[in-house]
């Protein structure tokens, strides 16, 4: 066959195509087909393609799929050139490379169902070995192939599904092979599609992934935008739209700059530096609204992509913050902070005070809380509150002393509306009835007005309060623990507090020692209150000496507790930052701080001015601080809060070597 015209009007056309091309003995020179697989195959191996079939007795040989052309010596089908193909392998051995070279799997039986050929693709698909193959039935080399069947009907099997027992996937066309009208075998012809199978799941899968991933990025309340490697807009979210007001339209294929209306394009500086980028402050939209933008890179194989940002809305987010703070503010207003744990003391007084303390709390009788300013009062008020049943209840504390008597009377007792100008429509709850059942605490009781003195007995006499304005009682149930720091029988005396009400709250009095009373207790408290220090300023004194103690032991402390705390805060803030240890404190007694008082007013009336006392005082001061540092001036400045030319300058002028 040296000059063959192959027709492809066939469905197994191109694998036999394939066959021939690789087979010495044929020789195609021209093909007629629209089939675009045909057509790449012969323009790969330079067969000339013509449109439309010439006379066939230019060509030595014709092959079509049938004999469609009125019968003629010239034509040969494709079964009949599957059958010569067949022969010649029989004949010739060395035609089994040509079939071996190619990629398709064939597989060749006779008659009986043994197999006369199979080339190496084929033995690779089905996992068998070439050679030890041959001569095999089928059905013992592949249980489900279809060649008997085919051998069987006759009919010609095209583009089958079939899976191999190692889970191969091909598709096969299976032809059965004729000579001289006799059925003499049959041929497989089939390819590998497991790898385009799984390609097909992923693509499946990853399509499944993407709409999912939308779905979950259209329904985040968070606006979401993407841009590409080159800031064009990808994708944007119903969220982005609502904050900022533009459309799909308006935004997809657009600029990254195209939705900014004040500031700089973070998706741009993030695609420039491949960083990412955090709590950028811009303006988007026609509206101009106030966002915070979170931008990240999007990164695949090592290669940028493109960049998406969150954004969030500032303007909600402030509302938020807001009413987070409110919340907070009001639940620790409410809370009672310490316990009778934070009570520290072991002396007799002290530990009497708890005692008494421990004993009121599981009462529902007022308590009077008596000491001196410093000494811890609204300390035990917390804790006499955390320890009744109580404790889960609100914790509502008052400073009498902090406000006017009209707005005490009314954050007292509370108003209804229209009480006074100013007043909230809707009225408002006082403090006795948002303290319900729980507790409220009135420090500083002996700076009440004899107006709201007497309210306050009907508090306590009818558990009632009539709101400002009001004219109905409201039921109250909650426990009053009061406090003062002044002699109530003073007051008495002078007719500034009332009798009746000092007896009612007299119940249950507590009397909490000054410091001075309570020496003792000093080294713990002290050692406690530097805890406290270093945790708000940032230090690490971990001791104070022997020698610091007993000045604090012998001083007698007039503010107490809190005097304490500001004298150790003073030493602990000028210390270095390396040094863990206070060795001395500097205590002023409170005759000496007159005496100093007297002394400048003296001088000042003996005639020295202003300016040359206050001069003094700085020349004093300048000259502590630089020994507190061993006369390092940088640190010295560092610690008057001025620059080292400053200090410099006032060391010059007062003649401060």
């Amino acid at each position: 066959m040296e000059k063959i015209l192959f027709i492809d009007d066939g469905p197994d056309a191109f694998a036999l195509l394939r066959c021939l091309i690789h087979m010495p003995m044929f020789s195609v020179s021209a093909i007629c087909s629209e089939n675009p697989e045909t057509q790449s195959l012969a323009m790969e191996h330079r067969i000339a393609l013509i449109d439309t079939i010439p006379p066939i007795h230019h060509y030595d040989t014709v092959l079509q799929a049938n004999d469609s052309l009125q019968s003629n010596q010239l034509i040969m089908t494709y079964e009949d050139a599957w059958a010569v193909i067949s022969n010649e392998l029989d004949k010739q051995t060395f035609m089994h490379k040509a079939i071996d070279s190619i990629d398709d799997g064939v597989i060749i039986v006779r008659s009986d169902n043994t197999v006369l050929y199979l080339n190496d693709s084929a033995a690779k698909m089905a996992d068998v070995q070439q050679q030890e193959s041959m001569g095999m039935q089928i059905q013992t080399l592949l249980p489900n192939s279809g060649l008997p069947r085919v051998i069987e009907t006759g009919q010609a099997e095209h583009n089958q599904l079939q899976t191999f027992m190692n889970g191969t996937k091909i598709v096969t066309t299976r032809i059965p092979l004729h000579a001289n009208g006799i059925i003499t075998g049959a041929i497989a012809v089939f390819k590998d599609v497991t790898e385009a199978r799984q390609m097909a799941e992923q693509i499946t899968d990853l399509n499944r992934m993407r709409e999912m991933l939308e779905a979950i990025i259209n329904s985040s309340n968070d606006a979401i935008s993407v841009v590409d490697e080159f800031g064009v807009g990808l994708l944007i979210n119903p969220a982005y739209k609502k904050i900022t007001g533009l459309t799909e339209d308006q935004v997809i294929g657009k600029p990254a700059t195209t939705d900014i209306s004040e500031g700089e394009s973070i998706h741009m500086q993030v695609l420039q530096t491949q960083r990412p980028v955090r709590g950028a402050r811009l303006k988007l939209g026609p509206n101009k609204r106030d966002v915070i933008v979170n931008v990240a890179p999007v990164v695949v194989d090592k290669k940028l992509k493109g960049s998406i940002g969150v954004i969030h809305d500032v303007s909600e987010l402030n509302l938020l913050m807001g009413e987070l703070k409110q919340a907070k503010k009001k639940i620790a207003s409410l809370e009672a902070r310490y316990s009778f744990q934070d009570i520290l003391g072991q002396s007799n007084g002290i530990q009497h005070a708890i005692a008494q303390a421990k004993l009121g709390a599981n009462t529902a009788l007022p308590i009077l809380l008596l000491g001196e300013t410093g000494t811890g009062k609204e300390l035990f008020a917390h804790a006499i509150h955390h320890e009744s049943k109580r404790r889960d209840k609100p914790f509502v504390r008052v400073n009498c002393a902090a406000l006017t008597e009209t707005l005490l009377e009314s954050e007292l007792f509370g108003y209804e509306q229209g009480a006074f100008s100013g007043a909230l429509r809707t009225g408002k709850k006082g403090l006795f009835e948002e303290a319900g059942e729980g507790s409220i605490f009135l420090d500083e009781v002996g700076e009440m007005s004899l107006q709201t003195q007497a309210k306050l007995l009907r508090v306590l006499q009818e558990n009632e309060v009539v709101r400002v304005g009001g004219t109905k009682p409201v039921k109250i149930k909650a426990r009053v623990i009061a406090a003062t720091n002044v002699n109530l029988q003073v007051l008495l005396s002078t007719k500034r507090f009332r009798e009746d009400l000092y007896y009612r709250l007299n119940t249950l009095p507590i009397y909490i020692p000054p410091l001075r009373e309570r020496s003792e207790d000093i080294p713990t408290i002290s050692l406690s209150l530097i805890e406290k220090i270093n945790e708000d300023y940032g230090r690490n004194i971990r001791r104070i000496s022997h020698e610091a103690l007993i000045q604090l032991q012998h001083y007698p402390w007039p503010g107490n507790i809190r005097e304490l705390e500001n004298v150790l805060a003073r030493e602990m803030i000028y210390k270095n930052l390396g040094e863990t240890e206070i060795e001395t404190v500097a205590l002023t007694e409170p005759n000496e701080q007159q005496d100093e008082t007297e002394q400048a007013l003296q001088s000042n009336i003996d005639g020295e001015t202003l300016d040359h006392f206050l001069a003094e005082k700085e020349r004093s001061f300048l000259i502590q601080t630089l020994e507190r540092v061993d006369h390092v001036k940088t640190e010295a400045a560092k610690r008057l809060g001025i620059s080292v030319r400053s200090l410099y300058y006032k060391l010059e002028k007062h003649k401060i070597e």
